[in-house]
């Protein structure tokens, strides 16, 4: 085996991925994010030592098991194309395995399939989907990967509560201008720039003091679209996690109309890659179009920078525009991007059994969100009862 994998520094993990397009989910303080998880920091290194890969390895005890499940989100951060599959994971389920996980889980950060936002509208229709579609581009690579991973015996995920996105909409920015952007744009988007500035909507840059009016707005947005948000804490913990690898790596981005906050979005960049990572609107003043005001600031800094991509993440496959879940698809659309159809997460069971009987742990806590927030309350509740407080202080004494 021509590479070894184990622990690097930080700061040599850092250095690493400082030009590398990134995913923010690969960067080493989202470790520091995720309570309730383990982390490490892993380099491939050559035989000369020098580090050549890297990865951030979350692990997720299983309770009574006190053994892990391994997780590298949209990682690792290797160049695929330079050496065949197994160079790059055999020694990762080595290392893996003297850490005793019962399994790995990866998202390979390549393309499989793409769309132009052309090809995506003539495909629009009752029932269709976007795998309906013959896609633009088919990467090579990503088709490779695939196909070794499923030879090497690793198995496609779909679903889950934590994992890669398995769609994404990108606006690629290289060799482009200002113009040429606003020109791929479809007409309503045009439009709503115009009236946005028209109206006298600002677009200003907040720091973490902002984060509260930010959180109000994203809570908004979380009780219209239905959907269980993070509490104002987790982003107050991202931002000062993240700000510590530079200052440019997250970002607010607030939309003001007479002084009033009424939207705002977060984004990191890592290399040239600038993903957007959360966001909220207020329900009112919608006609002075305040979102779209600031995707089109994100896109104007970012083009100034020398970004390659802005990934606005995540998108569904439905492509009938009576879902309700097309939405997010159709605003996204009109700035003339793509959909990408991502490799996507990759599992390998090293304790079958074992992995088994987590996997079924998983979907009763993991994937039933409404159950779990009820249990995490009941048991939040009988930690407060006067009899437990009494039985724990007594236990506290007797020690």
């Amino acid at each position: 085996m021509t590479l070894a994998v184990a622990p690097i520094p930080y700061e040599e993990y850092l250095h690493f991925i400082a030009d590398r397009p990134v995913s923010y989910l690969q960067c080493p303080s989202w470790a520091s994010v995720k309570e309730g998880w383990t982390s490490e920091h892993l380099g491939w290194r050559d035989r000369s030592g020098t580090v050549v890969g890297v990865g951030l390895v979350l692990h997720r005890d299983i309770p009574l098991l006190r053994r892990p499940l391994a997780f590298l989100v949209e990682g690792p951060v290797v160049d695929w194309a330079q050496r065949p599959l197994q160079e790059w994971l055999t020694p990762l389920v080595e290392h893996l395995r003297r850490r005793r996980a019962i399994g790995v889980r990866l998202g390979p950060p390549l393309e499989l399939h793409r769309w132009d936002a052309a090809t995506v509208k003539d495909g629009l229709g009752t029932g269709r989907r976007l795998g309906d579609l013959a896609p633009d581009l088919t990467d090579p690579l990503g088709a490779r990967v695939v196909e070794e991973l499923t030879a090497a015996g690793w198995a496609r995920v779909t679903g889950g509560s934590y994992g890669s996105a398995p769609r994404s909409f990108h606006v690629p920015l290289t060799g482009r201008t200002p113009e040429q952007l606003l020109g791929a744009m479809n007409q309503q988007w045009r439009r709503a720039i115009r009236k946005a500035e028209k109206a006298g909507v600002v677009v200003e840059r907040g720091g973490f003091a902002d984060l509260a009016d930010f959180h109000r707005l994203y809570q908004v947005t979380a009780a219209r679209d239905g959907f269980v948000g993070h509490p104002l804490e987790y982003f107050q913990r991202s931002w000062t996690a993240l700000s510590t690898e530079g200052e440019q790596r997250i970002r607010l981005y607030l939309a003001r109309h007479e002084g009033e906050v009424l939207a705002g979005m977060l984004v990191v960049t890592v290399g040239g890659l600038a993903g957007y990572t959360y966001g909220g609107s207020a329900s009112h003043k919608r006609e002075v179009y305040p979102s779209n005001a600031v995707h089109w600031q994100i896109i104007r800094d970012l083009l100034a920078e020398g970004a390659d991509v802005y990934d606005m993440r995540g998108v569904d496959d439905t492509l009938d525009p009576d879902q309700p879940r097309f939405g997010i698809l159709r605003f996204k659309l009109g700035t003339g991007g793509c959909v990408i159809e991502n490799v996507g997460d990759w599992e390998l069971p090293l304790q079958p059994v074992l992995h088994r009987g987590a996997m079924a742990a998983i979907g009763l806590y993991g994937l039933v969100p409404a159950a779990r927030s009820a249990w995490d309350s009941v048991r939040s509740r009988l930690a407060r009862w006067p009899v437990r407080r009494r039985v724990a202080q007594a236990s506290v004494s007797a020690r």
